[in-house]
C-alpha cells in the first residue's frame, strides 16, 4: 500500500481551508474547547464525546477545522458532544492521553473508557461513526421505523431472522457488534416484514443509495462468509475514489483499479464503459474514478507519469504491488479489460520503484531500498528493527538520532550485529509490500516470522525501542544487558593494560648503579 498516507496528503493539501473560527476568536463554535481543568468533569456528565487533541500551527488541524465544526453543529441536536484540546497549552492532559501526532481524534465514554476514531476525516463520516457509536450495536427495526431506518446511513445492513432461529441470531449479533465502527446494522424477526422486502428468513439485506440500492444475502451465517459479501456489495461498481472513500478501498484486501481522468464528463464516461468489466470482476478487484486535476500528483506513487491523462493503473493493496498501464496507448474498456484479467491471472509482473543500492552501508543504521529489501529484511535469520519514513517528515527527523543510538546499541557488539538489524527506508521513493499508514511506521521483522511483523506503537525512546526488539524478537537480545556487559569487560581491559604497564614501567626503571653507569658529563 504505497502509501496511504502519501495519497492522504496530497488529499489534504488538495482541500485544505482554516475557518472563520482560526480568523476570529470571538466566532460561535459548537465544538467545545476543553482544559485539564474541565476536561474530566465533562466526559463524566456526557456518555458519548468525540476529542480532537490539536495544535494551533498544524496544517492538517486546520482542514479538519471546518469538517469537525459542521459535525459539530449536526451531532449537538443527538447529544454527541465534539470537543477540542490545544496541546501546545495543555500539555500534561495530552501526554496522559499518549498523544504523538496532531490531530489525534478519540471517542470517550466516560474519561477512563477509550478508544481511538477509526474513520474518515469529513465532515459526513464523524457523524455517520458517531451516530453508529451513539446506537445499540442492533437495532429493532418494525412496520412504522423501517423505511426511515433503510435511510439513516449510506450503508444500512438489516438482518430478517426468526425469532426461535438461536444460532442465526446469534451470529448476526456477535457480527454486528464486531462491525458497529463501519456499519449500521438493526434486526427483525417479523415475518411479515420479511414478506414485504420478498425475502426469506433467514436472509441478511443491505439497503445503499447507489447501484442497485439494494443486495440480499441468504448464504451461509458465517461471520467471515457474511464480512466478504457486505464489503463486496457496499462497494460500488465504478466509485470514485476521494478522501473519504480511499481508506476504504485500500483496506477492502483485494487489488484497487484506479482511472485518472481531469474533467467529470470524462470520468462519467470512462466509469459507464468500465460497469460491465467491473460486474463481471466483481469482488475480485475495486474499480473506481479518481480526479486528476486535483490528485494528478497519486499517479507518480503508482509509478505513471503524473502529467500524462487519462490513465489507468491497478495497485494489489495487500502487497503494495504496482501495475501501470501503458500510457502511450488509449484508455479504452476493451484493451484495459485484457490487461485487468492479466493482471488478475499474474501475466503481469508488477512495477518496482527503488533507490540504487548503497554500495556501502554509512553509519550503525542499515539503509535499505526496495530493490535490497528482501535481501536484507526478510532472506536473513536476524531479527530486523525497520522505520518506514519520508525525508520531509518531522516526527522521523527527530527520530532520527535516537535511532542512531539504538542501531550502535547493536552494531557495535558483533555478537549482537549477529542477531539484530536496525534499518530505515524511504517510504516516498521506494516500493514497499507493507501496509504504511503515517510516517515514521516502525515494525519488527522477527526471524522465522517474516510473514508476521510486529507494528511499533509505544514511545519512540531508545529504551522502549531496545525492550520492543527483546520481547518481540526471535533472539530476546537485551541490548542493554550487552552493552552493561560491554562497559565490564571494557573497564576490565582496560585495569588490566593500567597494571601491566605499571608493572612494565616498574620493571623497567633503572637502578641507582645503573644511573650512575650511564650517567654523562
Amino acid at each position: 500500500m504505497r502509501q496511504f498516507v502519501s495519497f492522504a496528503l496530497t488529499l489534504l493539501a488538495a482541500s485544505t481551508v482554516t475557518s472563520a473560527s482560526d480568523a476570529k476568536g470571538d466566532t460561535v463554535s459548537d465544538v467545545v474547547s476543553l482544559t485539564k481543568d474541565t476536561f474530566e468533569d465533562f466526559m463524566k456528565e456526557h456518555d458519548l464525546v468525540l476529542a480532537e487533541f490539536f495544535a494551533p500551527w498544524c496544517g492538517h488541524c486546520k482542514a479538519l477545522a471546518p469538517k469537525y465544526e459542521e459535525a459539530a453543529t449536526e451531532l449537538k441536536s443527538k447529544n454527541i458532544p465534539l470537543v477540542k484540546v490545544d496541546c501546545t497549552a495543555e500539555e500534561e492532559l495530552c501526554r496522559d492521553y499518549r498523544i504523538e501526532g496532531y490531530p489525534t481524534l478519540k471517542i470517550f465514554r466516560g474519561p477512563d473508557s477509550v478508544k481511538p476514531y477509526l474513520g474518515a476525516r469529513q465532515s459526513e463520516a464523524l457523524v455517520s461513526y458517531m451516530v453508529k457509536q451513539s446506537l445499540p450495536a442492533v437495532s429493532t427495526v418494525n412496520p412504522e421505523n423501517l423505511e426511515e431506518f433503510k435511510t439513516m446511513d449510506k450503508i444500512v445492513i438489516i438482518g430478517y431472522i426468526s425469532s426461535d432461529d438461536k444460532a442465526a441470531n446469534e451470529t448476526f449479533t456477535s457480527f454486528a457488534e464486531s462491525q458497529r465502527d463501519n456499519y449500521l446494522f438493526a434486526a427483525t424477526n417479523d415475518p411479515a416484514l420479511a414478506k414485504a422486502e420478498d425475502i426469506s428468513q433467514p436472509s441478511i439485506v443491505l439497503y445503499k443509495d447507489f447501484d442497485e440500492k439494494k443486495a440480499v444475502y441468504d448464504g451461509e451465517l458465517d461471520k467471515d462468509a457474511i464480512l466478504g459479501w457486505v464489503k463486496t456489495a457496499s462497494t460500488p461498481l465504478v466509485g470514485e475514489i476521494d478522501p473519504e472513500t480511499y481508506s476504504e478501498y485500500i483496506t477492502a484486501s483485494i487489488p484497487l483499479a484506479y482511472i485518472f481522468a481531469e474533467t467529470k464528463e470524462e470520468r462519467e464516461k470512462l466509469a459507464e464503459e468500465f460497469r460491465p468489466i467491473a460486474e463481471k470482476h466483481r469482488g475480485a478487484i475495486n474499480i473506481a474514478t479518481i480526479d486528476a486535476s486535483i490528485f494528478g500528483p497519486h499517479a507518480g506513487n503508482l509509478n505513471l507519469d503524473p502529467q500524462n491523462f487519462p490513465a489507468f493503473a491497478i495497485q494489489e493493496t495487500t502487497r503494495n504491488a504496482k501495475y501501470p498501464y501503458d500510457q502511450s496507448k488509449e484508455i479504452n474498456a476493451e484493451d484495459v479489460g485484457q490487461f485487468i484479467e492479466d493482471v488478475l491471472n499474474g501475466k503481469v509482473e508488477p512495477s518496482i520503484k527503488s533507490e540504487p543500492i548503497p554500495e556501502t552501508q554509512e553509519g550503525p543504521v542499515t539503509v535499505v531500498v526496495a530493490h535490497s529489501y528482501k535481501e536484507l529484511v526478510i532472506d536473513n535469520d536476524k531479527d530486523v528493527l525497520l522505520e518506514f519514513y519520508a525525508p520531509w517528515c518531522g516526527h522521523c527527523k527527530a527520530l532520527a538520532p535516537k535511532y542512531e543510538e539504538l542501531a550502535s546499541l547493536y552494531a557495535d557488539v558483533p555478537a549482537l550485529a549477529s542477531k539484530v538489524t536496525v534499518a530505515k527506508i524511504d517510504a516516498t521513493t521506494n516500493d514497499v509490500p507493507d501496509s504504511i499508514q503515517g510516517f515514521p511506521t516502525i515494525k519488527l521483522f522477527p526471524a522465522g516470522s517474516k510473514d508476521s511483523p510486529v507494528e511499533y506503537s509505544g514511545p519512540r525512546s531508545v529504551e522502549d525501542l531496545a525492550n520492543f526488539v527483546k520481547e518481540q524478537g526471535t533472539h530476546k537480545v537485551d541490548a542493554f544487558a550487552a552493552g552493561d556487559e560491554k562497559a565490564e569487560e571494557e573497564a576490565d581491559a582496560t585495569l588490566t593494560v593500567s597494571i601491566s604497564s605499571k608493572a612494565t614501567s616498574e620493571s623497567a626503571a633503572p637502578t641507582e648503579s645503573e644511573k650512575a653507569d650511564h650517567d654523562e658529563l
